[in-house]
């Protein structure tokens, strides 16, 4: 056999041992997810439909390994978990949750940052929150895939809350990042970052009085029955990035990452649709059982009206003022 014979042989059979290697790879994909709720809900089911979609848009086999009920613990340990590359390769999570690592993220998460659902969807349509993104990646590597949501938070409390009488000094939960308990604060109530599993528990005890969460996680995990009394304030419109461990994702097959873009926008729109769409029914469903009262909070325009300094030097602060201006006018 010549020189030129054995090269060619031995290119072929590297190139064949590549190949392989490549196809191995492929078939033994595995994705790793994580959701704190049971199947019901709707963060469960945008996940189990962003599954469906990879494995429709992907020619390759890939399988996921979704665990669910917080058994790999809650969203702060998620996003530490994704920021190293372990236990979990995707998830949905609260902007908040994510503001250690990035700390100009949580403005898509702001109270009264959207006046309704049309303008909540223009913005989550478009590639307006793209900075947030791009700060997310580089300084957490964690990579939005898409947008879901949907979800309106009011407030939820022991004792009725309906006006700035009883909202004054009102001891109540909120998510970690510095400029909920801003919020919080100006509208006079009395805030505390109180980890989520540990809420049920506090309101029992009395450690606080309530707390803020939209109707779909009140449903699952059963918080009317510490705290029965919802005001309707409206202060959020959720915004819940799809995302993905950046490490996972810079790992995948360039095919599967298009797959897992594809899927994720795609299933971003699904759980919109299907969250703000199940958000009324689900607390009618709470009303109806007697599990809920709810009542209108006076004073709402006033509340809009108290938070624009905030928001406004919350932006500044993280040189963010286009951006927020960018979003409202959407």
């Amino acid at each position: 056999m010549s020189f030129f014979t054995k090269t060619a042989a031995l290119v072929s059979g590297a190139a064949i041992a590549a190949t392989l290697t490549m196809t191995a790879a492929q078939a033994e994909t595995t994705l790793r997810g994580a959701s704190m709720f049971d199947e019901e809900h709707a963060f469960t089911k945008t996940m189990r439909k962003f599954e469906e979609l990879v494995a429709a848009n992907y020619d390759g086999d890939v399988t996921f390994d979704l665990r669910l009920n917080g058994e790999l613990g809650v969203e702060s340990d998620y996003v530490t978990f994704l920021n190293q590359g372990v236990a979990i390769d995707y998830t949905i999570l609260a902007p908040s949750n994510m503001a250690k690592f990035a700390p100009s993220i949580p403005l898509m998460d702001i109270p009264f940052l959207f006046r309704d659902l049309d303008h909540w969807n223009a913005v989550l349509s478009s590639d307006v929150l793209k900075p947030l993104e791009d700060e997310l990646l580089e300084k957490a590597s964690i990579k939005i895939i898409g947008y879901t949501g949907g979800g309106t938070r009011n407030l939820l409390s022991k004792n009725p809350v309906v006006n700035f009488d009883d909202l004054a000094g009102h001891k109540m939960r909120v998510m970690g990042a510095p400029i909920q308990a801003q919020i919080f604060s100006a509208l006079t109530a009395a805030p505390s970052a109180i980890a989520y599993n540990e809420v049920y528990n506090a309101i029992q005890t009395g450690v606080i009085a309530g707390f803020e969460n939209e109707a779909a996680s009140i449903q699952n995990l059963k918080f009317y029955e510490v705290a029965p009394n919802l005001s309707l304030t409206r202060h959020t419109i959720t915004v819940r990035p799809i995302v993905m461990s950046g490490k996972t994702f810079n790992g995948l097959p360039s095919d599967l990452q298009a797959a897992v873009l594809k899927a994720g926008a795609e299933a971003g729109a699904f759980g919109r649709e299907l969250e703000s769409r199940e958000d009324g029914v689900k607390l009618q469903e709470m009303v109806d059982a007697g599990q809920l009262k709810v009542s209108e909070f006076e004073g709402r325009d006033k509340m809009l009206e108290m938070v624009v300094p905030v928001q406004d030097a919350y932006a500044a602060e993280i040189g963010a003022t286009d951006l927020l201006a960018a979003i409202r006018t959407k």
